[in-house]
């Protein structure tokens, strides 16, 4: 003689919603796997300035006169810069308008989940592809241009908060541009063609920056990238390489003032742009 059981009741443990804490962790899972399934944007997002530093490197290999370091070393310290920029914010960019064309955003905002989840996941995702894009960039420097690694704690202390300031500020002007394309299609030349020009007058290819007419210069200036690929440079460059710059100093408090306040900037031109339908949509 077999005893009925009856079935047992759920705890209130397991009708407790979940947390918003572990809501950030899932949609952070959900970005880096859709980003390493895409193998042809994750390599095309890794080989880019890799590429671009072997090309111009092998172009540029004098000596910079009067301080005894190969110009393809500047190239290195800005080309981060510019693997982060590309990362976080035309990535990014890129990335929001195909969700927000796909229906994705759309769908996610009619579900039970915060919409900070969907920001957490995407700012995961961008440190994370970031400091990939770092390691690959600086062992290539390391490997082909004898770049010198710090071995100053002080040093490395500037490269994270240059690195962090510079991925937070890229990514919330990412973020916010992202409004502005119809189309994934509209996307791509809308947010390409500014990064392009930026790189040419923040001194990632040209360094020194007097070398550029006083206009580009100020234009320059203005934006993060430049200030990004100046607080690398006096990371991995001797303090003599410092006379290459405008001001003939690495500036650090100005280099977090600027980031700084892009961080801030970026962050109210999301809460004030930023759209979850498409303009077909309404």
């Amino acid at each position: 003689m077999t005893t009925a059981t009856t079935p047992r009741e759920p705890s209130v443990a397991s009708l407790r919603e979940p947390s918003v804490a572990s809501l950030c962790a899932a949609r952070a899972g959900v970005e880096l796997r859709q980003f390493f399934r895409e193998r042809t944007a994750m390599v095309f997002t890794f080989a880019f300035p890799v590429v671009l530093l072997v090309l111009l490197g092998s172009i540029f290999d004098r000596q910079i006169a009067g301080l005894g370091i190969p110009a393809s070393q500047l190239l290195v310290a800005g080309m981060i810069a510019a693997g982060v920029g590309s990362t976080c914010f035309v990535n990014l960019a890129t990335s929001i308008t195909s969700d927000r064309e796909d229906g994705t955003l759309k769908r996610l905002r009619g579900v039970p989940m915060p919409p900070v989840a969907y920001f957490v996941g995407k700012v995961v995702l961008v440190l994370v592809t970031a400091a990939a894009e770092v390691v690959i960039v600086l062992a290539v420097g390391v490997g082909f241009y004898d770049l010198p690694l710090p071995s100053d704690a002080t040093r490395w202390a500037t490269f994270t908060w240059v690195f962090l300031l510079g991925v937070i500020g890229c990514a919330l002007l990412g973020t916010a541009i992202s409004s502005i394309p119809r189309s994934v299609r509209a996307a791509a030349p809308i947010v390409n063609l500014p990064f392009l020009i930026l790189q040419f007058v923040s001194g990632i290819f040209i360094v020194p920056l007097s070398a550029l007419p006083e206009p580009l210069q100020q234009f320059g200036a203005v934006f993060p990238l430049k200030w990004m690929a100046q607080g690398f440079r006096s990371v991995f460059l001797p303090d003599s390489a410092a006379s290459l710059e405008a001001a003939g100093t690495w500036e650090h408090g100005r280099i977090a003032l600027v980031l700084t306040a892009w961080c801030l900037g970026g962050l109210a031109l999301c809460l004030t742009t930023f759209r979850w339908q498409g303009r077909k949509d309404g």
